[in-house]
């Protein structure tokens, strides 16, 4: 009963329905048109403002700790499994549809974290605390709306998400040291419980410290593979281009597969229009002080998740002598690549690198379900204290589940948060556009932008104190 739900959930979203690939082109279609191409146009400026993102005050975090921070829930399992999901099923050229849907979710991810920094509150703590279920409360004034933002959330990264990360990562150990999966799984969640009862500051901290440093490092490994491979590199290319129109295959299909399969895999890699990524952009202290600084920050999130690590593992997988099944493989496939490339210490190496990729997604997880107990009045140490061991609890299951299982409901948990946020989101979207007008009117004028409420048009009503 319940595997059949699941199922045509999943066939609605994913499948023969295919409504989330609509959902997900128009969305990023229409915020490329209404904000004039702006992940090309400014592309340069969202690398200038890293400069100063990492001012703050000392009781609130910075606008890079919050983009690492999104980072860490972008960079995991979809970056090194996702992709080998997607190549597995979809073939090569679901790399290319992978590529088109980040270069559209770069404008979406622009505009939702607008709308998390725009919306945000302070709660009895101080922090800062947005988001979709925020931004739909305040902005277009639906509390009910914002209650199934909520739900959809909890469901995915309450729960589900955590469960796909412990998988991921106690079956590499598994396959790499013969590590039992529940053993494994018992040492992820205690190190993850330990860092994510010190709040979203410490966790902030700790994406800040770890994020940049296993980028750098996954990237670098690729470059060398890519160098050492460089004569295959043109073929390469041809094959990913070709497959995606299914103009390489012999089966019927095969385009349709290669779309599906990368836009799916690419949308759980980035995450652009989900609305994960608002709850980290409004946790940023508003340093420098416009709401249009932080859109630009996570924006170079999507890009360096799906155009620069996504393509990374691509690489890795399409250049290395591995046989590509037709059947759904994860994160093995990426180590039979990494070993054809560096024999036993590809293995070790992806190991590694998922361990910390995947483990950093499963403590921001955590965080972007936690800043919406305060929509149910369970921002308190007995409702946060009844979803951490909810949370924990299902770390614990994830370790010993099918890939099938946690891929599924993961799945289903996306979709139906991507659906909400993006019609939010296209309902807000006069107070993008002004709020982007503000900013860029500014800039003109050789001004520092700062943010007033009172010279834009922001639909429903922002919380005093903040920006006024």
């Amino acid at each position: 009963m319940f595997d059949t739900l699941i199922k045509s959930v999943n066939s609605l979203l994913w499948g023969e329905g295919q409504v989330l690939i609509y959902i997900l082109l128009f969305a990023g279609i229409w915020f490329s048109v209404r904000l004039k191409a702006i992940q090309l146009v400014k592309f340069t400026h969202m690398f200038s403002l890293l400069k100063g993102s990492s001012k703050c005050d000392k009781n609130n975090i910075s606008s890079f700790q919050a983009l690492c921070t999104g980072l860490c829930a972008r960079v995991g399992t979809g970056n090194l499994a996702g992709v080998a999901v997607a190549i597995s099923l979809g073939g090569s050229g679901a790399i290319f549809w992978m590529w088109v849907i980040a270069i559209l979710g770069m404008a979406t991810g622009f505009a939702e974290s607008i709308l998390g920094q725009i919306y945000k509150i302070r709660d009895s703590n101080g922090d800062f605390r947005g988001g979709p279920a925020y931004y739909i409360q305040q902005g277009l004034g639906s509390r009910a709306f914002a209650i199934v933002f909520a739900a959809c959330l909890f469901l995915g990264y309450g729960f589900t998400f955590s469960a796909m990360q412990t998988n991921t990562i106690t079956d590499a150990l598994n396959y790499t040291f013969e590590i039992p999966t529940h053993y494994s799984g018992i040492v992820i969640t205690l190190l993850a419980g330990s860092i994510i009862l010190g709040g979203f500051k410490a966790i902030a901290r700790f994406a800040e410290r770890v994020v940049p440093v296993m980028g750098i490092v996954f990237v670098l490994v690729a470059v060398v593979i890519t160098l050492i491979n460089f004569t295959q590199v043109p073929s390469m290319l041809k094959d990913i281009f070709l497959s995606a129109f299914g103009l390489q295959e012999a089966g019927a299909g095969a385009m349709g597969a290669a779309i599906k399969n990368g836009i799916q895999r690419g949308l759980y890699s980035n995450e652009a229009g989900a609305g994960s990524v608002p709850h980290a952009s409004a946790s940023a202290s508003p340093i420098p002080n416009h709401p249009v600084t932080q859109g630009y920050i996570q924006m170079l999130g999507v890009f360096f998740d799906t155009i620069v690590l996504c393509s990374c593992t691509a690489v890795i997988i399409l250049l290395a002598d591995v046989n590509i099944s037709g059947e759904m493989e994860g994160i093995r496939l990426t180590q039979t690549a990494m070993t054809s490339h560096l024999a036993q210490g590809g293995v070790y190496f992806v190991a590694a690198a998922i361990t910390l990729f995947a483990f950093t997604s499963v403590v921001a997880n955590y965080a972007y379900a936690e800043s919406n107990l305060h929509l149910f009045k369970l921002d308190n140490k007995v409702g946060r204290g009844i979803y951490t061991l909810l949370y924990l609890s299902m770390m614990l299951w994830g370790a010993s589940a099918t890939l099938k299982q946690v891929w599924d409901l993961a799945d289903i948990a996306l979709g139906l948060m991507t659906v909400v946020n993006v019609i939010a989101i296209i309902l807000l979207t006069p107070t993008i556009l002004s709020v982007t007008n503000d900013y860029h009117a500014q800039r003109d004028k050789g001004i520092e932008p700062e943010f007033k409420v009172k010279n834009v048009k922001v639909q429903g009503k922002c919380e005093d104190g903040i920006w006024d």
